[in-house]
């Protein structure tokens, strides 16, 4: 059976392809105005590289917050929107059979989520309402800071002192950024704080569901270096980061639609 999941988040679009379990193909891009028009680009590029036409998926799923865009409107036509959080803890089992934790952070929004025999959700809690503890926090701060967001990780990494970033809102940390670069605080030490209060929030949000080895990071944030060790140091836990960590939730979105029932 060949089915096809896609998520589509705040910020991009993801779409893997599975094959009996196997993945086809996979592809993303960034979301745009127009959600639907910026799905069906990664959709079709991963359609032709896997040498498929619509017609040749069987099932089509939909998740992410803007899964209401690909909902049964062509040429996608998602025959099921599906829940992130559940599309999460399938696609984590899925490449981690031991999965007990799973913690997805992406573009605005931070997830824990305790997960059961076969991936099911026994709990989960979401951080929706403030950008501290998503991706876009260390966009935000990387434009006050001058410098390209993807250089935030390592340039985390290169600190050599830790300093205290009290401000719990996006808005405000980024009038303390700039304060403490006002007072010429090293740029990477600053990017540390930045990461540290980040992965102090999410933890914070993790620990309200408990947090049970194995612990799986997921979503975007995961391919940022500079957060990991924060994260690990609060949770006190080691923690698995997939190889492909964006389109977890993608592919368990599509082994729900491989395991529907027809019509």
């Amino acid at each position: 059976m060949i089915t096809a999941g896609i998520d589509v988040g705040a910020k991009s679009v993801k779409i893997v392809i599975l094959k009996d379990g196997d993945v086809l193909e996979q592809a993303k891009t960034l979301v745009g105005f127009d959600v639907l028009k910026s799905a069906i680009g990664p959709f079709e590029n991963a359609l032709e590289k896997a040498g498929l036409s619509r017609n040749g998926i069987e099932r089509v799923f939909a998740t992410g917050m803007g899964r209401e865009a690909v909902h049964d409107k062509p040429p996608i036509n998602a025959e099921e929107v599906v829940s992130v959080v559940v599309a999460d803890a399938k696609g984590a089992f899925h490449i981690v059979p031991t999965v007990k934790t799973v913690i997805d952070v992406g573009a605005e929004e931070g997830r824990g989520i305790k997960v059961g025999p076969a991936g099911i959700v026994k709990d989960f809690v979401i951080n929706e309402r403030c950008a501290a503890g998503a991706g876009t926090f260390v966009e935000t701060m990387a434009r006050a800071l001058e410098v390209k967001v993807e250089d935030m990780g390592p340039l985390a990494l290169k600190s050599t002192q830790t300093i205290p970033m009290n401000a719990q809102c996006c808005v405000f940390a980024e009038s303390e950024v700039v304060t403490l670069i006002h007072s010429k605080v090293a740029k990477e030490d600053i990017s540390r704080a930045i990461h540290d209060a980040i992965a102090s929030r999410i933890s914070s949000m993790v620990l309200r569901v408990g947090v049970e080895k194995d612990v799986v990071l997921i979503g975007g944030a995961a391919l940022n270096p500079g957060f990991l060790p924060p994260l690990k140091k609060e949770l006190n836990t080691e923690i698995i980061v997939p190889e492909y960590p964006e389109y977890v939730g993608a592919l368990g979105t599509a082994i729900i639609a491989s395991e529907s029932e027809e019509g």
